[in-house]
């Protein structure tokens, strides 16, 4: 997307909000004469609020401004999109009822009742105009490409080109690669255009709007001359950090008696934060238990009606510290499903599944029972995949720090999971997000996980088998 299209898009955008924080001023305004809570109340004529109703637009736009909500986010999820609307308008309210108290007279003030219908009309209308918006610029994100060159020809590399063409609203055509360590000509189809040193002449040939550099073991020397290469030709530069970038995302300077020392951040929750946590999963799996077992009760008789085998299957696998437990899932397999093969991952297509077994898979269905795991404190609701011992013996050997996630509950979902990669798919990529999720939790991390899972059941998610 060109310059002036991106200008176009964000002047719309303040077009919109404007318009959205007035109307919902307006529709506070009247919503309080006709809801006599929490008195009775007649307001005067509408023209005495019109300084009131400026005021009010200009806070909110230029709240939305610190905000940075008018800095182009591609790929922004609308929760966390919702999140950051939520704080800003909250915000934006409150700048604007203390403005109006210094430069209107008293009588013209709007009352509490009236503030907080604004703040919910404003959240509401202002999300539905970034909504429409979105769409607007998705479809001119999807008509009009920008030129994405990726420098590296690994995994990595194949993976953002995948991520790519599965998302052609972020509005990136993957034009070629940059690599300087093969001799192959062409990777999934596109061309490679040379290697690194060739980086600044490939980049001001192809008219390239931006690089993603996919090569976490390029060293610091490395990543400096490419970064400057793109520079030069004015493109964009954005990095796929390494593993340990991942995991040493924040560290403290101290000193050890005078010695200037660097502290990798500690990645266990502890304090008030493991009580919140643990709060909100006695909570929720209490409550979705009480809710549910109905439904449950009625899976279980269709398994046991389908095929004969006990309605549970109970597996071993490593929670907290690395100490083993049992989870409960529904059967959704035969009874002697490794008896030949042993302990392999599931795959798509299993031959292994029941025709039950496929849609409670599909579903996620299965993984309900679950939640008598998070009540008795072996999982929790969001964490890190738990995984089989003969597994973890594994993974623990060749992907570093590998163990650090099993310093919290495993979880039933988690930001690995609700990032598509749950199944047959990468460890050292699964072990780089649960650390992520570990470093950064809070609260709001957590109900974000969760509301992005039901997302992805509602939609089917093509990694669930």
């Amino acid at each position: 997307m060109s310059s002036r299209l991106r200008l176009g898009i964000t002047v719309l955008t303040v077009a919109v909000d404007g318009v959205a924080a007035a109307l919902a001023f307006f529709l506070s305004y009247r919503l309080r004469e006709v809801i006599p809570f929490p008195t009775p109340l007649r307001l005067g004529p509408f023209r005495d609020y019109v300084v009131l109703l400026v005021l009010y637009v200009i806070s909110i736009l230029l709240v939305f401004f610190l905000y940075r909500l008018y800095h182009p986010r591609r790929g922004q999820s609308r929760i966390d999109l919702f999140y950051s609307l939520l704080s800003a308008v909250s915000i934006g309210v409150i700048v604007s009822t203390s403005l109006s108290y210094l430069v209107t007279q008293g009588d013209a003030l709007l009352t509490r009742g009236a503030i907080i219908y604004s703040l919910f009309f404003t959240l509401l209308l202002v999300g539905l105009g970034r909504a429409v918006v979105g769409r607007i610029e998705a479809a001119l994100r999807t008509r009009h490409p920008e030129h994405l060159l990726l420098v590296g020809t690994g995994d990595v590399a194949r993976m953002i080109l995948q991520k790519t063409v599965q998302s052609p609203q972020l509005g990136y055509r993957v034009i070629g690669f940059v690599d300087g360590h093969s001799d192959a000509q062409e990777v999934a189809g596109l061309p490679v255009f040379g290697g690194r040193a060739q980086l600044a002449e490939i980049v001001a040939e192809h008219g390239v709007g931006e690089v993603i550099i996919a090569l976490p073991e390029a060293s610091h020397d490395e990543l400096l001359d490419m970064i400057q290469a793109c520079e030069t030709a004015h493109a964009s530069v954005r990095i796929f950090p390494d593993l340990f970038q991942i995991i040493a995302s924040e560290l403290s300077i101290g000193d050890l008696d005078g010695l200037p020392m660097l502290t990798v951040r500690d990645v266990a929750l502890r304090g008030w934060k493991l009580t919140v946590k643990r709060a909100m999963d006695v909570l929720v799996s209490g409550l979705g238990l009480m809710f549910l077992s109905p439904f449950l009760m009625l899976v279980a008789l269709v398994i046991k009606l389908e095929s004969k085998g006990p309605v549970f299957f109970t597996q071993v696998r490593v929670g907290l510290d690395g100490k083993p437990f049992e989870m409960i899932k529904f059967r959704s397999m035969r009874v002697d499903a490794e008896a030949e093969t042993g302990a392999v991952w599931a795959t798509e297509d299993d031959p292994r599944r029941t025709r039950l077994g496929t849609l409670l898979r599909k579903t996620s269905i299965d993984e309900l029972p679950q939640l008598i795991n998070v009540l008795l404190g072996d999982m929790s609701l969001v964490g890190p995949r738990p995984e089989r011992p003969v597994f973890v013996d594994q993974f623990r050997q060749v992907v570093p720090r590998y163990m650090e996630r099993h310093q919290e509950k495993a979880g039933m979902t988690g930001w690995a999971q609700v990032n598509g990669l749950r199944g047959d798919t990468s460890i050292i990529e699964r072990t780089k997000y649960d650390l992520y999720y570990i470093e950064n939790w809070s609260l709001l991390f957590d109900l974000k996980i969760i509301v992005r899972t039901f997302i992805n059941v509602l939609k089917g998610d093509r990694h669930a088998y």
